[in-house]
Formats: C-alpha cells, sequence, structure tokens
C-alpha cells in the first residue's frame, strides 16, 4: 500500500482529532500505537482496513503496520500544524469543517441504510419485479478444449463413431482445467459468459448433438456437445435476499435524503440574474 493512499472518509476522523483540542481525551477500547502520548485506537485502523479490503487489498499484519505507520505520520504532522496555529487559520478552519460535515453526512446516511427496515411484502414485489426482467436461454454442455484443430477433427471422428466416450475423452485430451475432471461438464450457463464464437456454435446445436467442426476460439479448439437447455430461471429469492435488502434499504435512504434536499431553504450566492424579456416585435440590442 503506497503512503497516502486510505480511505479518505477513514483517515480524517485521525485528522479531525488531530485538529482538534479534544485529543487528549482518553481513547477508549484497544490501542493500536500511541505518538507523542496520544493515541491511535484499534477501531480507526480497523475501520480502515475493512473499507481498504471492499477495495481489494489484503488486509494483512504488514498491510496493518503500514496504516498505523501512515496514521502516525500523519498525527505528527497534524500536531505540528496545530502548534504553528495553522489550526486557527480561516482556511484550515473551513476545510476541516467540510471534512467534518461529509464524515457526518456518509454517518447519517449510512445510519438510515442501516436502521431502514425492508417489509417482507416489498422484498417480494422487487424480487418478482427483477424476475420478470430475466429472459433468454441457458444451457448444459460439455466441452473438450485442445490446441490444434487436427486434435479436434480427431476427437469429432471418435465421437461420431461412439458420442458416449465424450466425457473420457474431455478428461484425458481436454486442456479446460476447470471442465476436464468432469468430463468436460460445465453445467448450466448463460451462453453470454461465453467467448462469441463458443456461443454462436452452441446456439445452433440441437440437443444431444455436438459440433461436426472444430470450434475456434482465442482458448484454442472446442468441440462442443449440447445435452440441454431452458428459458433463463431467476435465482430463488432467499439467495438473493441480502443484496435485495441492501438495496431497498440505500434506495428508501435516498428518498429520505431528497425529502431532507427539498425542505432545505438554498439560495446561491451570486447567481446571474435571469435576462430581462423582449417584448414582441423589439429591436435585439
Amino acid at each position: 500500500m503506497k503512503p497516502g493512499v486510505f480511505i479518505a472518509s477513514a483517515a480524517t476522523v485521525l485528522m479531525l482529532s488531530a485538529c482538534n483540542p479534544a485529543t487528549d481525551t482518553p481513547t477508549k477500547g484497544p490501542i493500536a500505537a500511541t505518538v507523542n502520548g496520544k493515541a491511535i485506537s484499534q477501531s480507526t485502523v480497523d475501520q480502515i482496513m475493512k473499507q481498504a479490503a471492499a477495495a481489494g487489498r489484503p488486509d494483512t499484519p504488514e498491510t496493518r503496520r503500514a496504516v498505523i505507520d501512515q496514521l502516525a505520520l500523519q498525527m505528527v504532522l497534524a500536531e505540528e500544524a496545530v502548534k504553528k496555529g495553522l489550526d486557527k487559520t480561516p482556511e484550515i478552519v473551513e476545510q476541516v469543517d467540510a471534512v467534518r460535515q461529509s464524515v457526518l453526512a456518509n454517518a447519517y446516511v449510512q445510519d438510515m441504510v442501516k436502521n431502514t427496515p425492508v417489509s417482507d411484502e416489498a422484498l417480494q414485489t422487487e424480487y418478482d419485479r427483477l424476475k420478470a426482467t430475466v429472459t433468454g436461454t441457458e444451457y448444459k454442455a460439455r466441452h473438450i478444449l485442445v490446441d490444434k484443430a487436427a486434435e479436434a477433427r480427431d476427437i469429432i471422428a471418435r465421437l461420431k463413431k461412439d458420442p458416449s466416450v465424450f466425457a473420457r475423452l474431455a478428461a484425458e485430451k481436454s486442456k479446460d482445467p476447470g471442465s476436464k475432471d468432469q468430463g468436460g461438464d460445465l453445467g448450466w450457463f448463460d451462453p453470454r459468459r461465453m467467448v462469441p464464437e463458443f456461443a454462436v456454435a452452441l446456439s445452433r446445436l440441437d440437443k444431444g448433438k455436438f459440433t461436426l467442426e472444430p470450434v475456434k476460439s482465442q482458448f484454442g479448439y472446442h468441440v462442443i456437445a449440447l445435452e440441454d437447455s431452458r428459458p433463463t430461471q431467476a435465482p430463488p429469492l432467499a439467495e438473493v435476499k441480502p443484496q435485495l435488502t441492501q438495496q431497498l434499504q440505500q434506495q428508501n435512504a435516498m428518498k429520505q435524503v431528497d425529502a431532507l434536499k427539498a425542505k432545505a431553504k438554498v439560495e446561491m450566492a451570486g447567481a446571474p440574474a435571469s435576462a430581462p424579456s423582449v417584448p414582441p416585435g423589439s429591436p435585439v440590442k
């Protein structure tokens, strides 16, 4: 993790406390480190790591040390800024206030999301709406992937003599590690997940048939057998319930945010005055 590359909403919590006389207040809970006698709380580190993990960064002891090192440096520099009185300058006071407002606004929205109840009826309605949008066809198929067209043609020739050996040939010859041990079985899938050449060849097959010519793609040459097809099925509600619940909570929270904004009196300072209307037929100057 490069120095300074942290989730701002977490790191600024420490910045705000460093610019606040209340920094001398004892930290509650476990302490990750102290800087000149002042604590960096474990909860601050945990918060940053949680957000970093959501961005794909690993939570390792080395990464945590890097986070603590960066927070310690930030704390030292913030203390020096306070000693110089920079925290009292109008520009810095304004910036700190803006950061504070951002942190509080985010906290308020997250609190709304977390505490907005979602009824079973609302979940079912949203699930039914999304389910109705699921269209298309999914397939159950096997394939054998090889490097050369000649290999694929040899496999096709053997299948013409005995289609039942497809699974055995896949286990012996396919270079697809994800399916060869299952006899080339790909299970049920949406053809849009596959490379275009594969999807087109599959759509032209009848149930129980296999491709009579090698299908070339960026991965090599495929021999494909179609076992079955069916209309695309939506996952059961129980499987998607957590995601749907969060989605509806976010939607409800944003409605509340929009309502609060609509009630607020917002006046733009220095907004340009509207141009005076010109009576019809008057010359334009």
